[in-house]
């Protein structure tokens, strides 16, 4: 798969050592920045994972800061994007089977880097269920052409 990285500078030890798994899991890394801890607004970062993905340049993408809130609002401007923040496995099971999130948020303050990498595994290889949940993703990206 083709995944592309945003981080702040608060996530950037998390973006840093997720690339590093994913690629020596076979993976392709598109990585969109930061590349230090030296502090930066999180906005363009995370709007350029956004805009990988629903170009088509990403599978999905994962974005990271602090919080991991931030950065998945600013993923959810760009029309297309279902960016989810997934601090736990239930919430990375869910944000992929029920919302078919395109986008992961991780706050890199808020896991650790193995729960980190366990939510990334799963959000990897839990399959959207369509059928009802369907319907549910298509009026919320209705909503993006109001």
């Amino acid at each position: 798969m083709r995944i592309a990285l945003g981080s702040d500078h608060a996530g950037f030890d998390l973006k840093a050592h997720l690339a590093a798994r994913l690629i020596e899991q076979g993976h392709e890394v598109l990585d969109l920045g930061t590349d230090s801890t030296e502090s930066v607004d999180y906005p363009e970062f995370c709007a350029a994972v956004g805009r990988a993905v629903v170009a088509g340049d990403a599978d999905w993408g994962i974005v990271m800061g602090g919080s991991g809130q931030g950065e998945q609002l600013a993923a959810n401007k760009v029309k297309g994007v279902r960016a989810a923040l997934c601090n736990c496995l239930y919430t990375a099971r869910m944000a992929r089977s029920h919302n078919d999130a395109n986008v992961l948020s991780i706050g890199a303050r808020v896991v650790g880097l193995s729960i980190a990498e366990e939510i990334v595994d799963l959000f990897a290889t839990t399959e959207f269920e369509g059928g009802r949940h369907q319907r549910r993703v298509d009026q919320v990206m209705a909503i993006e052409n109001e």
